[in-house]
């Protein structure tokens, strides 16, 4: 499907998906994916002929070493970086046929991130990090306020709409960070090592929360991870190996 068969107004005047995505297509099918890079003189194959299937509400976990792979998987599937060879879709959208603007407003409309070290803007405040993306898509101010106050609540962070991330411990930074993935309601959310830059304890606390906004909401979540413990809590389990998914 073409961006221009489905498509509705932001507020700069051009066209991105409908949006949200309901839950029942946000299944995301994967075939004969390939990627390679050229370091110098060689060329070297990340993935291998990739196929996946992953259901929606589904909570999918990346195995791997670092190089392995894992983050080229979650950048090909929200269109930041282009296969080789092979299609994705994510629903009735095949994401790999979009050009890059296109990719850009799907990514923006319909897909939620959650980073190891927390990507939030130092010079905007807590309400303000959640709201960009909400406002930038079109979504009126005191709409995303609203949106944004109740997911403070839900991650245990109501009195700190005025703080500024430096103020916050990185626990509190990765808990507006998981707010800001769900503010627009996304239907996939994509997760690279959210729990990387915390300790044990705190990366648990934040686990869970994410876990259980996700799993409440039947959003589809994928987590690129080299904790075999995280595994444990998750739906299904893929080892990226030597380019291939071992499941």
């Amino acid at each position: 499907m073409s961006l221009s068969q489905v498509s509705s107004s932001t507020a700069d005047g051009s066209t991105a998906p409908d949006s949200p995505l309901s839950p029942s297509v946000a299944q995301v099918e994967i075939r004969g994916l390939t990627k390679t890079y050229r370091e110098g003189e060689i060329e070297r194959t990340v993935l291998k002929s990739v196929d996946l299937t992953l259901k929606p509400g589904e909570f999918t976990v990346l195995l791997g070493q670092s190089g392995s792979g894992k983050s080229t998987l979650l950048n090909l599937i929200s269109g930041i970086d282009q296969p080789n060879t092979g299609t994705i879709h994510i629903g009735e959208w095949e994401i790999t046929s979009l050009d890059e603007k296109s990719r850009t407003l799907f990514r923006r409309d319909r897909i939620g991130f959650v980073f190891q070290f927390f990507n939030l803007i130092p010079t905007l405040t807590v309400l303000e990090n959640i709201t960009l993306p909400q406002e930038l898509a079109g979504v009126s101010a005191a709409e995303a306020k609203i949106s944004a106050v109740a997911l403070l609540e839900q991650v245990g962070l109501p009195g700190r709409l005025d703080a500024y991330p430096d103020k916050l411990s990185g626990g509190q930074q990765q808990r507006v960070a998981i707010a800001r993935a769900l503010a627009h309601s996304p239907s996939l959310i994509l997760a690279d090592e959210p729990t990387g830059n915390l300790d044990e304890e705190t990366g648990q606390t934040v686990l869970n929360l994410l876990l259980d906004l996700t799993r409440k909401s039947n959003k589809t979540l994928i987590m690129a991870t080299h904790n075999p413990e995280i595994a444990k809590q998750a739906d299904r389990v893929l080892r990226v190996q030597e380019g291939h998914l071992v499941e």
